[in-house]
């Protein structure tokens, strides 16, 4: 891959990161609940999702899944309700005082936040269709191919874990005193609840 493509591909990947969805609100949500370091964990989940998909569309897979009116909706429906799952889950949450706060951000255990990152992204076929638009524009395919998906590959994920952690991971910090009362948490746990639906609403019903 030249440099001049490249640059294009970072630049282009920055983009695709700042974008808000439904894995900057899962990060969001981790950083405030479990702790800005803790975060990596769900964001890590989400990078493994997001190489799957990248090797579906290199495995050439992401073309029958765009071209599958079925299989495209039932992982679309099933990415759908698992995120107004979420959202429900979270708009439903208890508050608690300080002392609890502090308390369960270390309950959480990392696995558990990897698969959630993994499950909110593995579970969005529209990123497959995204990346059989998107991929093609970085690839030569005079070339030889596995480098050049390798260095895409790494590419994206390193961008998007910088963006998801220094970006939106520190933005929810700017929250943290909202959880430091029970009207504060409420707040939060709906506005992070309602994001979740509104995203899973959108993901269901946007052709």
């Amino acid at each position: 891959m030249s440099w001049s493509v490249w640059l294009t591909l970072v630049a282009a990947g920055a983009l695709i990161s700042f974008t808000p969805g439904a894995g900057a609100i899962n990060t969001m949500s981790n950083s405030l609940t479990s702790g800005w370091s803790r975060s990596i964990w769900g964001i890590l989940g989400q990078q493994i999702a997001l190489v799957i998909h990248i090797a579906i569309v290199a495995a050439g897979v992401g073309v029958i899944v765009a071209e599958s009116p079925l299989m495209f909706n039932v992982i679309r429906y099933a990415g759908a309700a698992y995120l107004l799952y979420l959202g429900v889950r979270q708009w439903r949450s208890r508050t608690a005082d300080t002392e609890e706060t502090d308390r369960a951000r270390a309950i959480e255990p990392r696995w558990s936040m990897m698969r959630r990152g993994l499950l909110v992204n593995l579970t969005n076929p529209k990123a497959i269709v995204f990346f059989l638009a998107f991929m093609p524009q970085f690839i030569r395919p005079e070339n030889a191919l596995l480098p050049q998906y390798t260095v895409l590959g790494v590419t994206v994920v390193v961008i998007d874990v910088l963006v998801m952690w220094f970006f939106f991971a520190v933005a929810a910090r700017g929250l943290q005193r909202l959880t430091r009362s029970a009207r504060g948490q409420r707040r939060l746990n709906r506005l992070f609840g309602g994001l979740f639906v509104g995203v899973g609403a959108m993901l269901a019903t946007i052709r």
